[in-house]
């Protein structure tokens, strides 16, 4: 016969922890793409980082953003998706690009830059959205179930080389 498990059930991730965790995990990606010297590896890496960006600015922009937004001040969620959308234009490009394209490593390590500047704004101790998002009546971990829900299904279709390209949400780019 066999033994029961009597392993509790995964205690839910609220939306906080979860996009946080999103942020400790790109930044990671991103230095071990700045120790990367095989063009290989560096390609690899930006696969990774791209799709991981890719997957947050959607579940941030739509699950996390609106349910925030009219609970804090708009302004700081706007900037959200503004500086998701400069990122943007890096991530398609990069997406397109091979290591060995010029500007690669540049564009690699402005894209960091700005990343890390928007996870400053996010995380931001008593002004950033993290802050304010808390201190509302919002049920992060409802909200965290459902980020993890979208999370999954995009998370596969990146698996399966289906994720679509980034998408501008508030800056227009003409070509």
């Amino acid at each position: 016969m066999a033994k029961a498990s009597t392993k509790a059930p995964p205690k839910p991730i609220d939306a906080i922890s979860l996009l946080k965790a999103d942020h400790r995990a790109v930044d990671g990606l991103f230095e071990e793409f700045d120790k990367a010297r095989r063009s290989d590896t560096k390609a690899r890496l930006v696969e990774q980082i791209c799709n991981e960006l890719k997957i947050h600015t959607i579940i941030e922009e739509e699950i996390f953003y609106p349910a925030v937004r009219p609970k804090i001040d708009a302004d700081i969620v706007d900037e959200g998706v503004v500086e998701h959308d400069g990122a943007k234009v890096l991530i398609n490009d990069l997406v397109a690009a091979k290591p060995t394209d010029p500007y690669y490593d540049a564009k690699v390590k402005v894209l960091s830059e700005e990343i890390r500047h928007h996870v400053q704004e996010e995380e931001k101790w008593l002004r950033g959205m993290f802050s304010q998002a808390s201190h509302t009546d919002l049920d992060m971990d409802k909200l965290g179930a459902e980020l993890a829900t979208r999370k999954a299904e995009l998370k596969a279709l990146a698996d399966a080389g289906k994720l679509p390209q980034a998408k501008m949400s508030a800056v227009k780019v003409k070509g």
